[in-house]
């Protein structure tokens, strides 16, 4: 765990997947539960997995909404014009999914009460799409503004995305934290919105040499309560 030099924290920001919460490939799951509506490609199961999963970085990385994602898989199964129906489909499985498919991390009761506790506001910060976003925050018993780009037309790493976080928290950017697993898109992007960018690295990765340095770098959610300055 690395340190920051000490100073006052305003708000707190989170990413939700693999920061906050795990949700077990749901997303992956309800796309693989579409492959049932569409015309059937001489593809294994792997290779239908393994470009689901590829829609689905490009999605979580800002590059295009979940239903452009879908979209893009509608047309690779010959499909055109006719997708909203498969976004329709895919949007009903993955909320079905959130009970039985979303976990908290570890320490996420202990940290936010300890954030309520020191009066310091907090708010998820999420590239997807707003119903699925609450419902998963929801699930994992998080209390506070859910910021979805869907809602607010931006995606991280867009520094529009990070000044409406700052907004809905009411505190200066430079006073805010905002943590998450992606180096690039969470921890470089609030950084360079004029944030504090927390890597939770939980899984002992290399942090990018092509990137700054994270603001601090955590392995589980309770030590950022010893990393922000309360």
């Amino acid at each position: 765990m690395s340190l920051p030099s000490p100073r006052r924290v305003g708000g707190v920001g989170f990413d939700f997947d693999h920061t906050l919460g795990i949700d077990n490939k749901l997303e992956r799951v309800a796309f693989l539960r579409l492959l049932e509506f569409v015309p059937l490609q001489e593809l294994t199961l792997l290779q239908e997995t393994e470009r689901i999963d590829e829609l689905l970085a490009l999605q979580r990385s800002g590059t295009f909404s979940i239903d452009q994602a879908v979209g893009h898989f509608a047309r690779a199964h010959g499909i055109e014009g006719a997708s909203a129906v498969l976004v329709e489909r895919f949007k009903r499985f993955a909320l079905e999914g959130v009970e039985q498919f979303v976990v908290p991390l570890p320490g996420l009761n202990d940290l936010l009460e300890g954030l309520r506790a020191a009066g310091v506001p907090s708010a998820i910060l999420s590239n997807g799409w707003s119903p699925l976003q609450d419902r998963k925050a929801a699930r994992v018993g998080f209390v506070g503004p859910v910021l979805v780009s869907d809602q607010i037309g931006a995606q991280k790493p867009d520094a529009r995305a990070f000044a409406a976080l700052v907004e809905a928290l009411g505190v200066p950017a430079a006073q805010t934290w905002y943590v998450g697993d992606n180096p690039a898109v969470d921890v470089a992007g609030s950084i360079a919105a004029g944030l504090k960018g927390v890597w939770l690295d939980a899984e002992a990765n290399d942090y990018p040499s092509d990137l700054g340095p994270p603001s601090a770098t955590i392995s589980d959610l309770r030590q950022l309560l010893d990393v922000v300055p309360l």
